[in-house]
């Protein structure tokens, strides 16, 4: 097989990213100002691009595949494979909302009200269709930061910006009056590629998988304990779990040893019950990947 070549989102998912495939199995490294980090996978080549431009190398065929967001490749209107959504981004593994907004006193309160008007975005390609689609005729120009502050500075009438909770708007002095859609991370890849190099389309699989488990161990934990066989039933009835929890007996004991994987947000709540009842050694430990 060629080597596979991955596509890593250089800016704000950089960090995140490169976390992201170290809790999954792989080490990347950047070396300075490379935009070829390297990897420590002989059958995987690195290359680095802003998310914004991803698609469009994975679609030329530049990059085999890569990471970027949902978002980009909608501005970019690119013809790539999604083969999954990874729920992370810079900070959080919370979803992203493009909305448009308005000053919280200005007499705008629906897309029509906008026929005319200026908008100022970086989603400029896609702001420009959706309006289009709907008929309403309006100026959109591209941003290069500071949104925000040039609508509240009257230099545009609204903008189209990127928010997960809209507090930021909302401390601009900004009113959201449509929101158009929610982006997270996608793991995309070349069509042509997926269809007809299936050893590529194995080894993208394979990353997919590992990608996945990573995230969904984020999330959860490992309980172990032990429990008198008396209350066994009991205990057992109060574990949450993927599957059933593994039981042991301890040797030549009436007691047994139990292990669960759990959210971990039940366990600040799941501990102090389990103790009420008669658990004992409890002990909470991190996973690495949950497939």
């Amino acid at each position: 097989m060629d080597k596979l070549r991955l596509g890593i989102p250089k800016g704000s998912l950089e960090k995140a990213t490169i976390d992201l495939f170290r809790r999954a199995g792989w080490n990347i490294k950047i070396n300075g100002r490379s935009y070829f980090p390297d990897i420590d996978d002989p059958e995987i080549t690195c290359s680095m691009c802003r998310a914004q431009e991803m698609s469009r190398y994975v679609e030329n065929g530049t990059l085999d595949c890569g990471l970027t967001g949902k978002d980009w490749i909608m501005e970019n209107d690119s013809d790539v494979m999604v083969v999954t959504d990874l729920m992370y981004s810079k900070a959080s593994t919370n979803p992203v909302r493009w909305v448009l907004a308005v000053p919280a006193a200005s007499p705008i309160t629906s897309l029509h009200d906008l026929a005319g008007k200026k908008i100022a975005t970086e989603l400029v390609n896609y702001t420009r269709r959706f309006f289009a689609s709907k008929n309403i005729p309006v100026t959109v120009e591209f941003s290069w930061g500071a949104t925000e502050a040039k609508v509240a500075a009257g230099l545009v009438d609204a903008i189209v910006e990127v928010t997960e909770t809209g507090s930021t708007i909302r401390a601009h002095g900004l009113k959201i009056i449509h929101e158009f859609f929610q982006s997270n991370t996608q793991f995309i890849a070349n069509r042509r590629v997926w269809e007809t190099d299936m050893a590529k389309r194995e080894k993208i699989g394979n990353i997919m998988v590992l990608l996945l488990g990573a995230l969904r161990a984020e999330k959860m934990v490992g309980l172990k304990m032990n429990i008198p066989e008396k209350q066994l039933r009991e205990i057992v009835d109060l574990l949450p779990s993927l599957l059933a929890p593994t039981i042991a007996p301890l040797y030549e004991t009436d007691w047994y040893s139990v292990e669960v994987v759990v959210n971990a947000s039940e366990v600040r709540v799941l501990i102090p019950r389990l103790v009420a009842v008669g658990a004992q050694g409890i002990v909470e430990y991190p996973l690495h990947k949950v497939i």
